[in-house]
């Protein structure tokens, strides 16, 4: 199980989080409450990921953070996003997230853990 969320942090999320970064925040910008509370929480989630103790105990922080993460950045944050940003802007994060969604399938895992 740690072995693919490594795969998905370094393939999938990191990149991720760069876009959000570099593209979505700036359009609320850096010092708004929301922005600022999604980019704590991608600092946690790296934390996360990149301390090697207590795996199992780790793991299920992740999910607990990523979930409630994402339910924030759908319900809150991007709606917020929404009501300011430009058919340009908004056309440039719908094409984002497209490319985002032709990420790299991990190989097969030596223990299917979802199965």
């Amino acid at each position: 199980m740690k072995s693919y969320a490594d795969w998905f942090y370094k393939n999938y999320l990191l990149p991720h989080f760069d876009i959000e970064e570099k593209y979505v925040f700036s359009i609320l910008g850096n010092e708004h409450e929301l922005v600022k509370r999604a980019l704590a929480e991608h600092r946690k989630l790296k934390r996360l990921f990149e301390n090697e103790n207590e795996v199992a105990k780790r793991l299920g922080l992740i999910e607990e953070l990523l979930e409630a993460h994402i339910r924030f950045e759908e319900r809150v944050l991007f709606n917020e996003i929404q009501k300011i940003a430009t058919p340009k802007e908004l056309e440039k994060m719908e094409l984002m997230h497209e490319n985002r969604n032709n990420h790299k399938e991990p190989e097969a895992w030596k223990y299917e853990f979802w199965k």
